[in-house]
């Protein structure tokens, strides 16, 4: 059996109809930049989560970059993250001259450790940037009470986990801003880059709408130093069908990941775990394992793929040495990206084919 990692092809011929239709609207119009698909995509976000503003964006890097701008980070400016996550969470920090502070993880959920974000804070910090990592929103309770306490901004970098919820209200609504991307194989993905900025502030909304058409306050007139951010027309006609059967993928994401774990839970395995406060988008399903290098290759000849996110913390990656941490700063993500491997993972998987993974596993 040959097991296919995210069933991108699967899910298009799925909706395949659908998708065409809105494609060949799009080019049937030829207004491919900020066309009316954008709007509508935008409204349809913004009902889906109940956030007063979604703005989309040309992908989930550049919603943290657009975030960061509206808040005026400067150059500087500290922002406290975790060092276990995608670059773009703390490259962004770093693009824009500012310094991104690690904190460790929590060892159950791998988001940021909220109990260690306090003891970080100096006169330069000016936000917290948590991670959710997997699909499942970090300790907001914590991070928002340090948070007001510090008069600290918080953006979510919630790249993976669009639809996850915490107390049963979307994380769209967390922190100050909540950036989110649709890289294709995210649980909500287009056919290229893109990403959306969500915020229920009015002033922030506006201004990241100006700052993602190069600052503009009308045509060629321009208020505020900006970026070419949008998302193409194109892109999100695609989003827009996905969207209205997201809710059902989520359930069977949930679904998935519980079938994977009555599966696995008596294998020598360290299993995903979700906080009972939040729920998951399952973007991916990742255990950690002994001896994974050997198990991967042992899966791959089995015809089941498998990933590693992430091989390498980010306070350990080459281009934030100037940083000057060292191994051993971060003792639980150093320990967990020796560990962690995702398993195929998408609203589509069969029981046979969970059955298969969980019994060559």
């Amino acid at each position: 059996m040959k097991i296919d990692f995210a069933k991108l092809q699967y899910q298009y011929q799925l909706y395949k109809a659908e998708i065409d239709e809105a494609i060949h609207k799009v080019l049937d119009n030829s207004n491919y930049i900020m066309g009316n698909e954008v709007r509508e995509l935008e409204e349809n976000l913004q009902n889906f989560t109940g956030a007063k503003h979604a703005i989309t964006c040309s992908s989930g890097t550049d919603a943290l970059l657009l975030a960061m701008l509206a808040l005026d980070i400067q150059p500087d400016d500290e922002i406290i993250t975790t060092p276990f996550t995608f670059i773009a969470t703390a490259e962004t920090i770093a693009f824009l001259k500012a310094k991104p502070v690690f904190v460790d993880i929590d060892e159950k959920t791998y988001n940021i450790d909220a109990s260690k974000v306090e003891e970080k804070i100096t006169q330069k910090t000016k936000a917290i940037m948590p991670v959710s990592l997997y699909g499942q929103p970090a300790n907001m309770d914590a991070i928002q009470a340090i948070a007001d306490k510090h008069n600290l901004k918080v953006i979510v970098d919630g790249a993976q986990s669009f639809g996850s919820t915490y107390y049963g209200i979307t994380d769209s609504n967390l922190g100050d801003i909540s950036c989110t991307s649709f890289f294709p194989a995210k649980p909500l993905g287009c056919f290229g880059d893109g990403g959306a900025v969500f915020t229920n502030d009015d002033i922030l909304a506006a201004q990241i709408k100006s700052l993602r058409v190069h600052g503009q306050s009308k045509r060629y007139h321009h208020q505020y130093i900006g970026m070419g951010g949008r998302m193409d027309t194109l892109q999100c006609a695609v989003v827009d069908v996905k969207l209205k059967y997201y809710a059902k993928d989520l359930k069977r994401r949930q679904e998935v990941a519980e079938k994977y774990t009555k599966a696995l839970e008596k294998k020598d395995l360290v299993l995903p775990f979700v906080d009972s406060r939040a729920t998951s988008a399952w973007a991916q399903y990742s255990v950690r394992i002994q001896n994974r290098d050997e198990i991967q290759a042992q899966l791959k000849e089995q015809g089941i793929p498998t990933a590693v996110h992430y091989p390498m913390p980010l306070h350990l990656q080459e281009c934030f040495v100037y940083l000057d941490y060292k191994n051993g700063d971060f003792p639980v993500a150093e320990k967990v990206s020796e560990e962690i491997m995702s398993l195929p993972m998408n609203p589509y998987l069969d029981d046979d084919e969970i059955f298969y993974i969980c019994e060559k596993l």
